[in-house]
């Protein structure tokens, strides 16, 4: 369930601040110069930058361990898929005239897909079990906005082919957002199982799973870094009573509002779990640089209205806070190659007007 661009481009009341909430670590954000055509002002972190697909909803493009290829999920029409489906890609394919080999099933509704350390299969949710057709994908109410839950979700295991080579989750709840670690040992998810929104881990062949969270609220999102030591990951922290009365409905209903996440950090067993950023609004879609020292992230907490979004990085003890990308409309799902020299991402620039959110690959320099 993390979201496509699309879905926040349809807010104009997102998470609307009459002030701008000022980082709480006093850090100073960062502008620079920048010389490629799809390169903004002040990306100075992009040595080159190239656009993968033109048209659609694409999002969450994430490497293989030897990256040279990457998985993400579309919901183009053109490319014959009802809703988000999951499509292969090798490192230099762009996809302007052609059309990317489909390796999920094509039916229900699928999200984040990853690659397993094999390089030959991968991971990735689907409702197909449960009902073949995409399922409805509400997006108020009551006016505010929302993300479904289905607890039609299971984690799979496909090969490049498209073939289910297995089945790690049977639960009657939601499983989805499968991340694995770098070491290639471990899985983290988002499961229900246990009456709410919480982080659990498991072996790659779906045993020894493990609940490493458990506070009220929407844990979700997660990526180990590096080195397998750590997780990052989004979250909603309901405190009043008011807050907390409104998840706990939604949540009966199947629904969570996105609107005010931050990001939080623990061990890879759920230890020493602290709050990392405190900067309001929507701070989500997180990813260790290769540092292991510094997360990059999206955010809109420097927007009055919902929007822009833009990607940040700041270091993992909170401090040096840094923007990225310069969007007056939308950047995220920042992913770095396994040998750290390129940043996948997803982006509504340079897409003539339209709301279709496309993928990117920029040569990463610091």
């Amino acid at each position: 369930m993390r979201i496509i661009a699309l879905l926040f481009l349809t807010l104009g009341f997102f998470s609307c601040k009459l002030e701008k909430e000022q980082p709480k670590n006093n850090a100073e954000i960062e502008i620079g110069i920048s010389v490629d055509s799809l390169i903004l002002p002040g990306e100075n972190n992009f040595k080159t930058l190239r656009q993968v697909t033109f048209g659609g909803d694409n999002a969450e493009a994430y490497w293989s361990f030897d990256d040279k290829q990457l998985v993400f999920q579309s919901n183009y029409n053109k490319w014959d898929v009802a809703c988000d489906q999951m499509f292969l890609m090798n490192f230099n394919d762009t996809f302007e005239n052609k059309t990317p080999k489909l390796i999920s099933t094509g039916l229900g509704r699928t999200t984040c897909a990853y690659f397993l350390p094999d390089n030959k299969h991968i991971v990735y949710a689907s409702t197909h079990l449960k009902n073949e057709a995409c399922p409805e994908v509400p997006l108020r109410k009551e006016g505010k906005y929302v993300w479904p839950i289905f607890d039609t979700y299971d984690i799979f295991v496909a090969d490049l082919e498209g073939n289910i080579t297995a089945q790690l989750t049977n639960e009657t709840s939601y499983d989805a957002e499968a991340t694995v670690s770098p070491k290639g040992d471990k899985i983290v998810f988002t499961s229900t199982r246990n009456g709410d929104l919480e982080l659990y881990t498991m072996n790659i062949d779906g045993t020894n799973v493990k609940q490493i969270t458990n506070e009220l609220g929407y844990d979700g999102g997660a990526f180990f870094s590096p080195d397998g030591s750590k997780i990052i990951f989004r979250a909603s922290r309901p405190k009043t009573e008011a807050e907390i009365k409104e998840y706990k409905e939604l949540f009966a209903q199947g629904l969570v509002q996105p609107t005010n996440m931050e990001l939080f950090i623990c061990n890879a067993d759920g230890s020493d779990l602290r709050q990392l950023t405190r900067l309001g609004n929507a701070n989500w879609s997180p990813f260790f640089h290769p540092s292991g020292e510094k997360v990059l992230f999206s955010s809109n907490f420097e927007a009055e209205l919902g929007f822009p979004f833009n990607i940040y990085m700041i270091d993992i003890d909170g401090k040096n806070l840094k923007r990225i990308t310069s969007s007056d409309t939308f950047d995220a799902f920042p992913v770095f190659s396994n040998d750290g020299k390129y940043l996948a991402f997803s982006s509504n620039r340079n897409n003539g007007g339209t709301r279709d959110t496309n993928l990117f690959i920029a040569e990463w320099q610091e």
